[in-house]
């Protein structure tokens, strides 16, 4: 038996095209088209009100026993209130608080102040110790006799009338314009301040 092979065969049938499949041609894509979301429904819920703060101008109660707090004080407070946008209410709340608390303070260091000027003179060099009342009668002729009784207020009240350099000044003013040895009146008594003995008191 002959092999024989497709080269040395005597068939000269020739072996089967192969058919190609066609080509596929190939088209662009069609470009994507993003889905459309719909607009944003407005909420209808209506928005909160606002919260309240600081007003146009600041109307505050008066504040028991606070002499301090003037117009000047309270301007500076309301501008600090205002930068923090406080309300009216809340605002009137910290000044009630802490106007009391100040005020007091104040009247204390005034208190302890005056004491101190009131020890000074009781012991001053000059015209303190033993002769200090005699010394403070010589002061209140000159007092009553150059001094308005608006400067005797004044000194009165604001407890400057018991510094010392006051009484000093009064007390040299006194032995300058003295002709004869000063004896000390009867209305000076020991209970009084100094400055109720120099200026008077101003009680009503």
């Amino acid at each position: 038996m002959t092999t024989e092979t497709l080269m040395t065969s005597g068939d000269n049938t020739q072996p089967a095209a192969t058919t190609q499949p066609p080509a596929v041609v190939s088209t662009p894509e069609t470009a994507a088209t993003p889905p459309t979301t719909p607009d944003k429904v407005e909420d209808a819920t209506p928005p909160a009100d606002k919260p309240e703060g600081a007003p146009e101008k600041y109307e505050f109660k008066p504040i028991e026993n606070a002499a301090a707090f003037d117009d000047a004080v309270i301007g500076a407070f309301s501008e600090v209130a205002k930068e923090l946008n406080l309300t009216q209410d809340n605002a009137q709340k910290i000044l009630d608080k802490v106007a009391p608390m100040m005020a007091a303070r104040s009247a204390e260091r005034f208190e302890a102040t005056n004491q101190e000027w009131v020890a000074q003179a009781t012991t001053d060099k000059e015209f303190g110790g033993d002769k200090l009342t005699e010394n403070l009668a010589i002061a209140k002729s000159a007092m009553d006799k150059f001094a308005t009784p608006e400067l005797k207020e004044l000194l009165n009240k604001t407890g400057l009338g018991n510094h010392p350099e006051f009484i000093r000044a009064f007390y040299r003013a006194g032995k300058a314009i003295s002709e004869d040895k000063f004896v000390p009146g009867g209305d000076v008594t020991p209970t009084q301040s100094l400055a109720e003995r120099l200026y008077g008191s101003t009680k009503k």
